[in-house]
C-alpha cells in the first residue's frame, strides 16, 4: 500500500505492506533510527513520537494508520541546530545515563509540558509513567522536566 506521511516536516512516500508499524515505517524505511524498539509490546515507550501533535507509542499503530499524518521523531525536535529546551534541560540535568528511552521520554515530556505548562514534580512522575528507564532512577529526567517547563515559559528555545 502507497502511505504518505509528513515526517519532521518532510513529506514521505513509500510503498509498504499493511501490516508495517509506525516505527518500522520510521526506522527501517525513511531511515531516521532515534526512535526505538525496545518491547513489542508498547509497554517501554522507547518508541513514543508525535502523531498530528499527540505522543503515541509508534508500535502500536501501523503505518498506514498515519497515512496523510504529520510524524514528529526525536530527530525533529531541534531546529536550526538549536537543542529543544527538553533536550538541552535533560544535557543539564543529566537525564540520561545510557540514552535508550530518553527519545521516547522526550517525546512524551514535549507533549506533556506543553499540555501542563506548570507541571508538579508529581504530575511528572504520572505523565513518564508509561516510559521505562532502567538507568537513572528518574531523578534527573524529573528535574530535566521541570527546568525544561521553566525554559519554555521564558521562551529559551523552539516549543516544539
Amino acid at each position: 500500500m502507497k502511505v504518505s506521511i509528513k515526517v519532521n516536516g518532510k513529506a514521505t512516500a513509500h510503498d509498504v505492506e499493511p501490516r508495517v508499524l509506525l516505527v518500522q515505517y520510521l526506522r527501517d524505511v525513511v531511515g531516521l533510527t532515534g526512535t526505538n524498539i525496545g518491547c513489542d509490546t508498547s509497554s517501554c515507550g522507547a518508541c513514543t513520537v508525535h502523531l498530528d501533535g499527540e505522543a503515541v507509542k509508534s508500535c502500536t499503530v501501523l503505518a498506514v494508520q498515519a497515512d496523510g499524518a504529520d510524524v514528529t521523531t526525536i530527530e525533529g525536535l531541534a531546529s536550526g541546530g538549536t537543542l529543544h529546551p527538553m533536550q538541552a534541560a535533560f544535557q543539564d540535568n543529566h537525564g540520561l545515563q545510557c540514552g535508550f528511552c530518553t527519545p521516547g521520554i522526550l517525546m512524551t515530556l514535549v507533549e506533556f509540558l506543553r499540555d501542563h505548562p506548570s507541571p508538579t514534580e508529581e504530575e511528572v512522575r504520572v505523565a513518564i509513567s508509561g516510559n521505562l528507564c532502567r538507568c537513572t532512577g528518574y531523578q534527573g529526567i524529573v528535574a530535566a522536566a521541570l527546568d525544561a517547563a521553566k525554559r519554555l515559559k521564558t521562551g529559551k528555545g523552539p516549543s516544539a
